[in-house]
């Protein structure tokens, strides 16, 4: 049952035009993960839908009702349709418990002791009943964006609408909020989530919007955007997600950072961890240890470019590492304990030197 129609939407800014025609209907209890490159319309259809953006054309019906038209009572709608930003938008003046019951009972005049109640349950709910006394200060991001959801569904609304949850989160933090937003979509709550999470967007959704072109490019089961994907802009954007490209400009290169992406990267392209551990480890040895390591003795060769390419069809990996400086093979020159170590986790190895070197290595 159609719990949201979109006919024909179009949404023009002064020097974009991020939705161009999108007709779509969401059904109840759907999961929908959108997912496409940066600035094709994925936040700007979720701001249309609940009328914080106001379309440029098309009509928006919420169970038959139309949400575009002038007559619309637009804030008896969006009581039903709660929405979690990626900058989480706490009162900052109020602690955890008052965050959540303040719609409650601004909006929907809850007694007071009820949405006391109602709000300590979620907050246990979210694996925050221990914060309902602190400020949002006193939270790391990830806490606060469980309270933003806690926050949402004290509404009790009929549809949730996710803009990017975890795009604001330091990567440790990430699980923690998509564990929340999983058990949502596990009681069948009908939910739209603009995420470059893909694994979780693979794991989760029912169905997946690939925006590009100013639409929905492609509309699909996830085991059809993200194996069989049909147009050509989607294949495309899928095989990107399973490519990396690092560069180390100098010999001091922020490890942090680049295990960070690295993690991210894994997340994207939907890499299995035994695979992800295995680049890592070869990531460390072969590039922070064997080839840094020379480069520093010589004092040049920098920077250092990185492509990593992983594929689903037989689970294989390859790293190819292009640096300058004197001809240098890390398997027959380097560290003899760091070299052994990636051999055991490599199938081939290949080095070429022609006034720069360039390795591969797959596994």
């Amino acid at each position: 049952m159609s719990i949201i129609r979109i006919e024909h939407l179009k949404k023009q800014y002064q020097n974009a035009f991020p939705l161009k025609d999108v007709s779509v209907e969401i059904n109840k209890g759907d999961v929908i993960s959108v997912i496409g490159p940066s600035g094709t319309g994925k936040s700007t259809l979720l701001r249309c839908i609940n009328m914080l953006e106001q379309p440029t054309g098309g009509r928006i019906f919420v169970d038959g009702e139309e949400i575009t038209s002038p007559k619309c009572r637009l804030e008896l709608v969006r009581r039903r349709m709660g929405m979690v930003f990626q900058s989480f938008n706490l009162f900052n003046n109020l602690n955890i418990l008052e965050n959540v019951m303040a719609a409650p009972v601004d909006l929907l005049k809850m007694p007071r002791d009820q949405a006391q109640k109602q709000a300590r349950a979620l907050l246990e709910r979210v694996g925050l009943g221990d914060k309902a006394e602190n400020y949002p200060s006193e939270l790391s991001g990830g806490q606060k964006q469980r309270v933003a959801i806690a926050r949402a569904i004290a509404m009790k609304p009929e549809i949730l609408l996710f803009d990017e949850p975890t795009s604001a989160l330091d990567p440790t933090m990430v699980g923690e909020v998509l564990s929340v937003i999983k058990s949502l979509a596990d009681e069948h709550m009908t939910m739209m989530i603009v995420t470059h999470e893909m694994r979780f967007a693979r794991s989760v959704s029912n169905r997946v919007f690939y925006m590009d072109e100013g639409g929905i490019y492609e509309d699909g089961t996830p085991e059809q955007i993200f194996e069989h994907p049909a147009r050509e802009k989607t294949r495309a954007f899928i095989k990107r997600l399973k490519t990396i490209e690092i560069e180390i400009p100098d010999a001091e290169p922020d490890g942090a950072l680049i295990f960070a992406r690295l993690e991210r990267f894994g997340r994207e392209a939907m890499i299995p961890a035994s695979a992800l551990r295995h680049i890592r480890l070869v990531f460390e040895e072969l590039v922070l240890q064997l080839i840094l390591g020379r480069l520093r003795e010589e004092g040049r060769g920098f920077p250092v470019r990185i492509s990593i390419e992983h594929s689903d069809e037989d689970g294989s990996t390859v790293l190819t590492a292009s640096y300058g400086g004197e001809e240098f093979d890390p398997f027959t020159e380097g560290d003899e304990l760091s070299a052994t170590i990636v051999k055991k986790l490599v199938k081939r190895i290949e080095h070429e030197y022609s006034g720069g070197n360039s390795l591969s290595v797959v596994f």
